[in-house]
């Protein structure tokens, strides 16, 4: 199979859809790899690494027109509908739920789209799993450093002081993100407190932190007492190709400490805040009602070489199973496949991503 691997062209987006070793895999299994001129030199992977694999470098025009396979890490842009062949595949976070725009065009160009974020196996998200956690781990870094006043924030330094208290952390979601934000919230020493729907994971919680974090099964009430206390929340709510649903609403926001922050990281699902709306590396922040709002729509983007090396190391040994099995075979043959598939033929295959176009 031609695999083609363009340069990402989202807003300082340094990541690669696979790092040379990746591609020498594929090589090996016997298959073409198309590799964009220094798509891999913001994660620190020139060309001649690429090329020594055994990898052709090209134009993105070519990459797209002479690939039947694209793997990418984001999915297209609008610039590069065009540049998608009708009976194309596809495998990268596609995130449909809140782009009904991208939809229309796989649907209208019959592109067979894998999702890297509905990609189960073993009841996870191999795919996910990786990004959720760095982003849930950048998520208590960015809220502290948003919290700056210079930045528009509180003042307060999250970790406190001698003699004075800690900022007031809310996560909501005990998933990779959460459970990966806690983790680095609590060793910057903050004051926090998990919302989750379910109550397993925050039993576990309270096992691995000794009582020390105050953990809330989800509910309305609960949720608006602890957002208004809060100084920085974490939205890190995920239900898997769907859209996210709000749980903080615009006039909860109002009523927050003015210069909270709030770090959503579940803006590429649509958000679980009212007033999230994606913003880039170059432009992060935005205030609404004085609170901060930090919705960066691919966060691991900013740690690239991290980043590609942990997405590539999981990610490697499906696109080789799409690529071995042909797109037919991928779609009929493997289970673990078809939980990938977001389109197909003109059609939504995953149910979540339907529901949310209705």
């Amino acid at each position: 199979m031609i695999i083609g691997i363009p340069k990402e062209i989202k807003e300082h987006e340094y990541r690669v859809g696979a790092t040379p070793s990746g591609v020498a895999e594929l090589i090996r299994e016997g298959h073409r790899v198309i590799v964009g001129k220094s798509a891999g030199m913001g994660s620190g992977f020139s060309d001649e690494e690429y090329l020594n694999a055994g990898a052709e470098i090209s134009d993105r025009e070519t990459v797209f027109a002479a690939s039947e396979f694209i793997v990418k890490v984001k999915e297209p842009l609008p610039s590069e509908y065009s540049l998608l062949k009708k009976g194309q595949a596809l495998f990268t976070f596609l995130h449909l739920a809140s782009n009904p725009g991208l939809v229309k065009i796989l649907l209208e160009k019959h592109i067979t789209g894998f999702a890297y974020e509905t990609l189960e196996a073993g009841g996870a998200l191999p795919l996910l799993q990786p990004m959720s956690e760095i982003a849930g781990k950048m998520a208590p870094v960015m809220a502290a450093y948003y919290m700056q006043k210079i930045h528009g924030g509180s003042g307060l330094l999250l970790t406190g002081a001698a003699g004075v208290s800690p900022a007031r952390v809310l996560i909501l979601g005990a998933g990779i993100v959460g459970m990966s934000a806690l983790k680095v919230a609590h060793g910057m020493g903050a004051d926090i407190t998990v919302i989750n729907r379910g109550m397993e994971k925050l039993k576990r919680i309270d096992e691995l932190y000794h009582g020390k974090v105050k953990t809330l099964a989800a509910a309305r009430e609960l949720i608006e007492s602890e957002a208004v206390a809060a100084d920085a929340l974490i939205g890190a709510v995920y239900i898997t190709g769907a859209r996210t649903p709000k749980l903080v609403s615009r006039e909860l926001v109002s009523r927050m400490k003015k210069g909270a922050v709030i770090v959503d990281v579940s803006v590429d699902q649509g958000g679980c805040v009212e007033t999230t709306r994606p913003t880039t590396h170059g432009n992060p922040v935005y205030s609404v009602e004085g609170v901060i709002h930090y919705s960066v729509a691919n966060m691991p983007g900013a740690y690239p070489r991290t980043s590609t090396l942990a997405l590539t190391s999981e990610s490697i040994k499906y696109i080789a199973m799409i690529a071995n099995a042909g797109i037919e075979g991928a779609v009929t043959d493997h289970k673990t496949l078809r939980s990938a598939l977001n389109t197909y033929r003109g059609e939504v295959m995953n149910r979540a991503v339907a529901d949310s176009m209705k």
